[in-house]
């Protein structure tokens, strides 16, 4: 891919919110958090080789490349990143 790199901050809401969406209900391990989520370190202990649901850039041309540009892709994603910050500071 051409575009740039998508703006993850790291801050690892959506590996603490994978019971929210249909798609990523498989890696809850039980608390709305994935299984591979590390608690201590905040890290994914399996990113090099993470699903392909995981990655942004995957999904991107798997599933959405035919209907938005990666522009718009990436605005909707970070939409979502911010929908999931403000969940996080009403708790």
């Amino acid at each position: 891919m051409s575009e740039a790199a998508f703006p993850c901050t790291q801050c690892g809401l959506c590996c603490r919110n994978v019971h929210l969406a249909e798609p990523t209900r498989h890696l809850d391990r039980g608390d709305g958090v994935c299984r591979h989520y590390g608690d201590a370190d905040k890290r994914c202990a399996v990113y090099d080789s993470r699903p392909d649901i995981c990655r942004v850039d995957r999904q991107y041309e798997l599933h959405y490349a035919q209907h938005y540009t990666w522009e718009r892709f990436v605005a909707v994603n970070i939409d979502a990143c911010h929908t999931l910050q403000s969940l996080e500071r009403e708790v």
